[in-house]
């Protein structure tokens, strides 16, 4: 097999020196969650707008967001998000807003297990667990590269329909500003307050408040580096989702997969982010190829071509196995954020794979439409978490709590099982009270 080092996307043998050593780079991408530097910074960021409230705040937007407020009350891009003049947005997208706000609507309302109770009984011992919706959640939507509306929709929706009161979002200011079409989103989904702020400091300002933010309960959405240590450092604090890192996707082809449609989803996922992951497995050298020389061609004409090219220079590779079960092994592996399958063969296995955040089967299902308009939310375990982390859901936005009832004889039969327990631990107290329980149903007995 030829290794091919010229084109953007390098062809490698899996279990060559060159495959090893790229497969061991992937593994170790979002070991440890941002770079020590991004960690300590972010949480000086944080830790002063947490001390300082709206000065702080008002320092940190306009250093790093440009946007030299006069006041707090300034960073509230709209108290109800008017909706933009008809004309501001094309009929077309307009049109695609409203047919992907329905399918994720749709997704989400059927798999919903919202606010309720259900019950347990036995014996005298009733247990209930209460599902209750968070009440006041912050929605993080970048807008640093590109605005984000696909976004909102895609945390918003699924924290409404759980119940959630209030949904405040922040967002980098600009972003707001030259984006009708956001804004018509962050409308559309019913959000309650929008602030313009992005980065460490609006991860701040929501998880502590300010004199004039109020803090959230839980924070959700997908951000930079910067963002996701904001997150980790408040975690202890407030909710926080997942780390939503650089987008990445493995393709599993086999041969007779389409090597246009494996080019063209692979560049969708590595426009995103220099630091994007956009990888081919396949046991066929002959597409490996194939596919290679149709990304060099589609870059030529790509806006993005520099994001693209510098991803897939970094974590991009074509890996040839030596058979199917070493692609699907390898992929597991890598644990991607998307993997889609393509090629009759690759489609089969599709029940296979455990490690992935969410699958997408055949050459007509790319992942772009896993970003816009399938239905379950684009927010996904990233740089390996998918081995242990689903997607966002609405069980994101809900929280269990239960209520446990024994009656008098109950209490009694079970007392003897909860003493020996807690002894057997060293826990007098945890004994005795137990005991208490079984001895005050003998003196109402009289035994």
């Amino acid at each position: 097999m030829a290794e091919v080092g010229g084109s953007a996307l390098r062809v490698v043998a899996a279990g060559s020196f060159a495959g090893r050593e790229r497969l061991e780079l992937l593994d170790r991408r979002g070991r440890g969650g941002p770079a020590v530097q991004i960690r300590r910074t972010a949480a000086e960021i944080v830790d002063r707008v947490r001390a300082g409230g709206d000065a702080a705040l008002l320092e940190a937007v306009r250093r790093f967001d440009g946007h030299d407020a006069s006041s707090t009350a300034a960073l509230r891009l709209a108290g109800d998000c008017p909706r933009p003049a008809g004309d501001e947005i094309e009929p077309a997208v307009l049109d695609a807003i409203g047919r992907a706000r329905g399918a994720i609507e749709t997704y989400h309302r059927a798999l919903l297990r919202g606010p309720g109770v259900e019950r347990v009984d036995r014996d005298g011992v009733r247990i209930e667990e209460r599902r209750i919706a968070v009440r006041r959640v912050g929605l993080y939507v970048p807008g640093g590269r590109f605005p984000y509306p696909s976004t909102v929709l895609m945390t918003a929706v699924p924290a409404r329909l759980a119940g959630v009161e209030e949904i405040v979002v922040a967002t980098p200011p600009q972003a707001y500003r030259d984006s009708a079409v956001l804004r018509h989103v962050l409308d559309l989904a019913g959000v309650d307050e929008v602030w313009g702020m992005g980065g460490a400091h609006a991860v701040a300002a929501l998880a502590y408040g300010t004199e004039s933010i109020r803090s959230v309960d839980l924070i959700a959405g997908p951000g930079n580096a910067w963002v996701a240590a904001a997150k980790q450092h408040v975690a202890s604090d407030v909710g926080v989702d997942r780390d939503a890192g650089p987008s990445e996707v493995v393709i599993v082809a086999t041969a007779g997969a389409p090597a246009e449609c494996v080019a063209a989803d692979l560049l969708a996922q590595a426009e995103h982010d220099p630091l994007a992951v956009a990888v081919l497995v396949t046991d066929s050298d002959e597409l490996a190829q194939s596919v290679c020389s149709e990304v060099d061609s589609r870059l030529a004409d790509l806006p993005t071509a520099e994001t693209a090219a510098a991803a897939l220079k970094r974590h991009g590779a074509a890996f040839v196995t030596a058979d199917l079960d070493g692609a699907i092994a390898l992929a597991d592996r890598i644990a991607p954020e998307h993997l889609q399958l393509m090629g009759g063969a690759a489609e089969e296995r599709a029940g296979e794979l455990r490690n992935a955040g969410a699958v997408f089967v055949g050459a007509s299902s790319p992942v772009v439409f896993g970003d816009y308009v399938a239905g379950p939310s684009h927010v996904l375990p990233t740089g390996g978490s998918a081995r242990f982390a689903s997607g966002l859901g609405t069980d994101d936005f809900l929280r269990r709590s239960h209520t446990v009832r024994f009656s008098t004889e109950a209490a009694a039969a079970w007392a003897g099982a909860a003493e020996a327990l807690a002894a057997t631990e060293g826990l007098a107290a945890h004994a005795a009270a137990a005991r208490l329980r079984r001895e005050s149903e003998d003196r109402e007995t009289g035994r």
